[in-house]
């Protein structure tokens, strides 16, 4: 079987991984000049296994609000003139009940849980050097009314099985010694234990080397410019180098899914939503994160990658803008300078912005479409590095007329059908 994959972002290159170790003849289309350079560049680093968890969730709307009017804020809300972004939130309201989150959780988890050991089966039969730390996340609480409302997180990690510790101020400081050094700032803590760390892009680039060793065919610098489509299959994907023709299609493309989607009658309800990092040296060893720190109050991450520090968070609305305005990193850049002032030299931060892939029940959208040969594996939104190994090996089986090993209810695009 010849298939094609629509994007070599982490997505595209675990799918085309999958395909190409049960058999297909495997072409990878992206319009960057290497793997791995939009969405999957500078991400937070995080596996979050134990935090797996939908955007849309009671209380949110509330949150939301008080969110606008703080100085280094979490949500950055643009109201542009767009019908799509705002049916997007609307729908996205419509999850923020008790019944959608624990069904939305329920089907996130099964993936996230598939990837912890598909990824590890991966690195069993082709090592990979991505930084990779196994010392969980640990999620810092500012205040005790944080702390006191983490039972309701704990309750659901209990019901998942996903392993964790409740800390106190001197917990927080033993699992990370750099805390030390602020420990007025916080209160206590949650420990995901099974959570990893490491780069991303490093996996990518490294699993891409890989798959084109075992013959997959990576064409870089081509735009896909559209696809061609008989009664209920995808003819051709038409490129600026050419029309490419196959037997099975998977589309990998991240916030510009829709995009194409849309030209030939799917609607995937996937909408861009606009992060940022930074990347530190570290400075002390002692005094930086050892592994990931979530800051609860600005839902910033902090990550030591190596002997460097990713520094991620923050969402924005604002349609498909990829400009890194002067400012925009200041919120995590004050994270890090507050929690770990002396870890890393933020003078040397290098910045980044990247959209990330968001359905409105914060699932992913992959399998089958209403084209017999055309998949998707997309709309991860902040987890795509934590999903890509589990939704990737679960895709390339429903491709290839496998029977794959998790339950697909839910996860495929019919679940939008009203």
């Amino acid at each position: 079987m010849k298939v094609i994959v629509l994007g070599a972002g982490v997505i595209g290159v675990t799918t085309a991984y999958y395909l190409a170790r049960a058999g297909a003849q495997v072409m990878v289309l992206d319009r960057q000049r290497e793997p791995g350079l939009e969405t999957s560049y500078a991400n937070a680093g995080e596996l979050s296994y134990g935090m797996t968890s939908p955007w849309a969730a009671p209380g949110i709307p509330m949150k939301a609000v008080k969110w606008l009017f703080m100085r280094h804020r979490p949500l950055f809300i643009y109201p542009l003139i767009s019908p799509r972004m705002w049916a997007w939130g609307l729908k996205m309201l419509a999850n923020c009940n008790e019944e959608a989150y624990r069904i939305n959780k329920s089907r996130m988890v099964r993936i996230s849980n598939y990837s912890k050991q598909s990824l590890k089966d991966l690195l069993a039969e082709v090592p990979l050097d991505f930084d990779l730390r196994e010392q969980g996340t640990l999620q810092l609480f500012r205040t005790q009314k944080q702390l006191d409302g983490s039972k309701a997180d704990q309750d659901v990690l209990a019901q998942f099985d996903s392993p964790f510790e409740v800390l106190d101020k001197e917990g927080c400081i033993a699992a990370e010694p750099g805390l030390q050094h602020v420990k007025e700032k916080f209160v206590g803590g949650l420990r995901l234990t099974a959570d990893r760390t490491g780069d991303c892009r490093m996996f990518t680039q490294g699993l891409a080397k890989k798959a084109e060793a075992m013959g997959v065919e990576f064409h870089y610098n081509v735009n896909i410019q559209g696809v061609t489509t008989g009664s209920d299959r995808v003819e051709k994907v038409l490129t600026d180098e050419g029309p490419h023709e196959a037997d099975a299609f998977v589309c990998c493309m991240g916030p510009y899914a829709p995009i194409l989607l849309r030209s030939i009658g799917v609607n995937a309800p996937i909408y861009p939503i606009k992060g940022y990092s930074i990347t530190l040296p570290v400075t002390d060893s002692d005094a930086a994160p050892q592994s990931t720190i979530m800051d609860e109050t600005h839902k910033v991450a902090i990550t030591r990658l190596g002997d460097r520090i990713r520094v991620a968070g923050q969402a924005e609305i604002a349609g498909y803008s990829a400009k890194l305005g002067e400012h925009k990193t200041d919120t995590v850049r004050y994270v890090v300078n507050d929690l770990f002032p002396k870890g890393g030299d933020v003078s040397k931060a290098q910045g980044w912005t990247g959209l990330r892939p968001m359905t409105p029940d914060g699932t992913p959208v992959i399998g089958r479409t209403k084209y017999s040969n055309l998949f998707l594996n997309t709309g991860h939104g902040t987890l795509g590095w934590t999903m890509a190994c589990g939704s990737s090996r679960t895709v390339a089986d429903v491709v290839m007329g496998k029977t794959p090993e998790i339950d697909m209810d839910g996860l495929e695009l019919t679940r939008y059908r009203s």
